[in-house]
């Protein structure tokens, strides 16, 4: 018999909130995260907005001498992570250490260590560069403290498939509980990028919007004059928990979680398959995982990063999957307020898509002004959307032509 999945726990970080009760209250709210970039001088640089987390202060969860010692993506993980473990109930003195695992998504980990001890390097000299540099930058280093930190000695390991990281992961996250390796499992991603050499990059390689004057108008999602995705950071871990050993301890059920897709579209390193065939078989291999039809999904949480080919290529997937259903169902991007925050976005999406199942609303695509002909279905424009969602699907497709699709719903008996 197959071993059921049920999320637990809920804990995220991100640009517009670091609580979830309260980033969801925002979500429905309409508003965004996004500002002129405060973390460092954009005084050069063609594009000065993003979604970082400027007024960042883990000390409740961090003390200072620890937090020197991990690099921002990591501090991002272990304030998520800690949330999620308190929001579970989970007693972890009473639970198998050895039934408890962590498996995370980050598309590029530790840059601003990377980028700090390379300057010490380059002007002080290799005897100034940091002992601590490679356990600071490793991509592991994430889910590897947050299993010191609570004792979880079962699998443990980082996925890295650019902005599909944490969709990844939490498929393998699916696989563990399911093949009877854990009970439970942190998982999600987490993504500290908003520094100078990334935004360098992705300006350079035109991938970012340029709408510097009107940030919170700057992502908008499959809107006719969309022009690229907005530059953030973050960090959304859900702990996943067999349905029985959730049952047995009385703890609060979101949700269950259903069905996991992959594919890459091994066509071209950072522009999607123009037809979205690759997403499209993420997205049936999912449903076919859940046990379910196309018909079954009521909410798609799109990848949607406001980009003009992304977002065509994701509407027909979608179309090629669902076919006429496509259109009867709601589908919304929250990108448009949070901003892309690469390997840790699947992580925050999953969350809000887990209490868009759990109160049945549809949270909108804020700044969706002008329809876009190529994208002609119910994308949620701007307000929310009180719906029965029973079943709800969370996209995430990166650069390498990573595709990954999770599928959760309502608790079934």
């Amino acid at each position: 018999m197959t071993r059921r999945i049920v999320v637990t726990g809920l804990g995220v970080v991100s640009a517009l909130s670091q609580k979830v009760s309260d980033l969801w209250t925002r979500v429905l709210a309409g508003e965004s995260g996004i500002h002129s970039i405060k973390l460092f001088d954009t005084t050069d640089f063609k594009v000065t907005i993003g979604g970082d987390i400027y007024d960042w202060d883990p000390s409740e969860y961090i003390s200072h001498k620890e937090s020197k010692r991990v690099d921002r993506f990591t501090q991002l993980s272990i304030v998520a992570g800690t949330d999620a473990v308190r929001d579970s109930g989970l007693d972890l003195e009473k639970t198998a250490a050895d039934r408890c695992g962590v498996i995370l998504g980050s598309g590029i980990g530790g840059l601003s260590e990377i980028e700090t001890q390379n300057s010490k390097l380059l002007q002080k000299g290799p005897d100034r560069v940091s002992a601590m540099t490679v356990p600071k930058m490793m991509l592991n280093a994430a889910g590897a403290n947050l299993a010191i930190q609570f004792g979880m000695r079962g699998p443990n390991f980082t996925v890295a498939t650019a902005c599909a990281s944490a969709n990844n992961a939490i498929g393998e996250a699916i696989k563990a509980i399911r093949d009877d390796e854990c009970d439970v499992i942190l998982t999600g991603g987490t993504e500290a990028a908003m520094t100078r050499m990334a935004m360098s990059a992705f300006q350079n390689i035109k991938a970012l919007s340029g709408r510097n004057e009107e940030p919170t108008r700057a992502s908008r999602p499959f809107d006719a004059n969309r022009d690229g995705f907005v530059l953030s950071e973050g960090a959304g871990i859900l702990v996943f928990e067999e349905l029985e050993h959730a049952k047995a301890r009385g703890a609060e059920i979101y949700c269950e979680v259903l069905g996991f897709g992959a594919s890459c579209d091994a066509g071209h390193i950072t522009q999607p398959d123009e037809l979205g065939l690759g997403a499209a078989r993420a997205m049936r291999d999912a449903l076919a995982n859940a046990g379910l039809s196309g018909d079954a999904v009521d909410y798609i949480n799109a990848h949607g990063t406001s980009t003009p080919l992304g977002d065509k290529a994701e509407t027909l997937a979608v179309k090629n999957v669902f076919q006429d259903h496509a259109y009867k169902m709601s589908l919304s991007s929250t990108k448009s307020q949070l901003g892309h925050s690469l390997g840790a976005s699947g992580g925050i999406e999953l969350v809000l898509t887990v209490n868009a199942v759990k109160e049945n609303v549809v949270p909108p695509t804020i700044n969706l002004e002008t329809p876009d002909p190529d994208c002609d279905l119910d994308y949620t424009p701007n307000v929310p959307k009180e719906r029965t969602i029973n079943v709800a699907m969370s996209n995430s497709f990166g650069f390498g032509g990573h595709n990954a699709s999770i599928v959760i719903g309502a608790l079934r008996d």
